[in-house]
């Protein structure tokens, strides 16, 4: 039994180390300062506007939602994706970061790639994203189209905005 366990904590310290072994932690924003981070009150809104989209209740990627404290904390269909108590070690943080091109999320716009975009993949001025949360009557989370609709990507997490995640999730991811 012994074995077994000395086994699975291995196998689980060589994953963990695998999932950051292209990261250089320090180029992480810093947490930020502010005390009595909450998800309802600080972190959601930021999720609102740039996570749920793709990470809502109607088809979420990786089996990833964001919409509740609970839904983040359960994680994907890769795993969790918050280390409570260690941002710089959850994969949220890393993702949001953006210093991972595999894993950044929003992903970054690769070349080539079709949609809405006018000449060279740029979007026209009418249909760039915002960072703003949306609300109006009848849209959908994420800006308009909801989900997997015909919409400009969204705008990636400020380094402050990923600073503030951070900080929820040292001071326990409440």
């Amino acid at each position: 039994m012994k074995n077994t366990s000395a086994i699975a904590l291995a196998i689980a310290s060589v994953i963990s180390t695998t999932a950051f072994a292209g990261i250089d932690a320090s180029k992480l924003p810093p947490a930020a300062t502010k005390k009595g981070v909450t998800y309802a009150t600080d972190i959601k809104p930021l999720f609102q506007a740039s996570c749920i989209r793709c990470h809502g209740a109607e088809r979420p990627k990786g089996g990833l939602r964001l919409d509740s404290l609970e839904s983040v904390l359960k994680g994907g269909k890769e795993g969790p994706v918050v280390v409570i108590g260690d941002g710089a070690k959850s994969d949220l943080v890393i993702a949001v970061s953006q210093l991972d091109p595999e894993m950044s999320m929003p992903p970054k716009p690769r070349p080539g790639r079709g949609g809405p975009r006018g000449p060279g993949g740029q979007w026209s001025e009418g249909q760039k994203g915002t960072n703003a949360p949306t609300g109006g009557q009848g849209q959908r989370p994420g800006g308009p189209g909801g989900p997997g609709g015909n919409q400009p990507p969204a705008k990636p997490l400020t380094p402050d905005q990923v600073g503030l995640v951070r900080a929820w999730i040292d001071q326990g991811a409440k």
